[in-house]
């Protein structure tokens, strides 16, 4: 994930936390304002939603989710050149630019201004919206989804809703999801099974591992660190292990490393972890461990993965 669209999704995140958190500063009646306010908003009654949030920003003129829930409950009761400017007073105080401009490009498709409508969803999307569905579904934007540019918004929606599937470096591990039986490399004896997924939006691949020996249990985390420019896996099992591993795409396999760790006996251990794709549906896990700073190393474990139903 690019740090610019990891930083729309602390954005998105920040925004969400914005319109749910309650108003901490009211005093004892605005407090009671306020609760009447939000059970009216989340009834759809407008006009009294619009009225008591009309008196808060009165008494609260910096109070940026009090004008933006005023905007949204004006032009939901017919009065959308109204609720533009109160959504702008939202967006000037404080409340997040992507659902802003969103709720004001509804507010001007209401008003039938089709440039103003586009131009606010571009930038609602460049600020980090990330509801396709919704651009979709929304009925105010029907008469826009046969534009061109519309469908340039929803495709930009799209990557902000799951950056990951756009970031070419965070679909160089892809060749070792699926569900595995896992054999030794050398012996094929039974090894254990392994489940490896996408999570979080594709951000993540979660490796689930049970031992053919049980009831030995792990998981591993592996995700691009696009700070770094580097995948970091982080493996955690049932016996309170843990490794951390970095390193990236090398020669077509993925090449990790650990740094130099103490181990119960005193002695420094890095190890050197590689996955070998050999086809569509054979991957190679290969660790080797060293104790002398890597001037030799040592064979901790060799393993070969056999996609579930491939005759494996």
């Amino acid at each position: 994930m690019k740090y610019h669209q990891r930083t729309k999704m602390i954005r998105i995140a920040s925004g969400v936390l914005w319109v749910l958190a309650p108003l901490l500063r009211a005093s004892a009646q605005n407090g009671s304002d306020s609760v009447a306010a939000n059970a009216a908003y989340e009834a759809k009654e407008w006009r009294q939603s619009a009225a008591l949030y009309q008196g808060i920003t009165s008494r609260e003129p910096k109070n940026g989710r009090a004008w933006y829930r005023y905007g949204v409950s004006l032009y939901r009761e017919g009065e959308p050149e109204k609720a533009v400017a109160a959504l702008q007073a939202a967006i000037d105080n404080g409340a997040p630019a992507f659902l802003g401009e969103y709720q004001m490009a509804i507010a001007y498709a209401l008003l039938s201004k089709g440039e103003e409508t586009l131009a606010h969803l571009d930038r609602a999307v460049n600020a980090g919206f990330a509801q396709p569905d919704s651009l979709r579904s929304d009925p105010e934007f029907a008469s826009y989804r046969a534009d061109p540019r519309f469908a340039k918004l929803i495709a930009a929606a799209e990557r902000n809703e799951k950056p990951c599937d756009y970031a070419p470096e965070s679909r160089q591990f892809d060749f070792w999801l699926g569900e595995w039986n896992v054999v030794t490399t050398t012996e094929k004896t039974t090894g254990g099974k392994s489940r490896i997924e996408r999570i979080l939006n594709g951000c993540v691949i979660l490796e689930n591992w049970t031992s053919a020996n049980p009831p030995y249990q792990g998981k591993s985390f592996n995700t691009y660190n696009s700070v770094l420019k580097r995948w970091e896996q982080f493996w955690v099992d049932n016996s309170a292990g843990m490794i951390h591993f970095y390193g990236g795409l090398k020669d077509g396999l993925m090449d990790f490393w650990t740094d130099a760790i103490p181990q119960p006996d005193g002695k420094l251990l890095k190890r050197h972890l590689q996955f070998i794709p050999l086809g569509p549906d054979t991957v190679r896990q290969f660790s080797r461990g060293s104790n002398d700073d890597g001037k030799t190393w040592f064979v901790e474990y060799d393993l070969t993965y056999n996609r579930v139903g491939q005759g494996q």
